[in-house]
């Protein structure tokens, strides 16, 4: 593939990927992540557990916890009324961010040395 449509090609994976990398950009966000992988309960966590970890309110980490459900970096199972909150096992949108990110340092090294050395 020619460098000018593996540039296309970038492009449209940092498109794809603008939901995750908003999720993961936000400092909150990051400590949210942080919170509920040392928490390590592999059936989920519900609001009220983050929130008691947190300095944030229920409906503050509600709306954290929704972008990150967007972006595909946790999912909700419910039971009854009651929702808890667990990473994607398949971590997919982490894998597309990574090939992106792979795709965006092969691309680099085939630039030409700007450096001035």
């Amino acid at each position: 593939m020619e460098l000018s449509e593996k540039i296309l090609v970038l492009a449209e994976n940092f498109s794809a990927s603008a939901k995750i990398l908003t999720a993961i950009g936000d400092e909150t966000r990051q400590h949210l992540i942080l919170e509920m992988m040392k928490m390590g309960h592999c059936m989920g966590v519900r609001v009220g557990e983050i929130t008691e970890k947190t300095n944030l309110s229920r409906p503050a980490v509600s709306h954290h916890l929704q972008i990150m459900k967007d972006a595909g970096i946790i999912k909700v199972r419910r039971e009854g009324t009651k929702n808890y909150y667990y990473f994607d096992p398949e971590m997919e949108a982490f894998e597309k961010l990574i090939l992106t990110l792979q795709l965006a340092m092969e691309i680099s090294k085939e630039l030409p040395d700007r450096s001035g050395k």
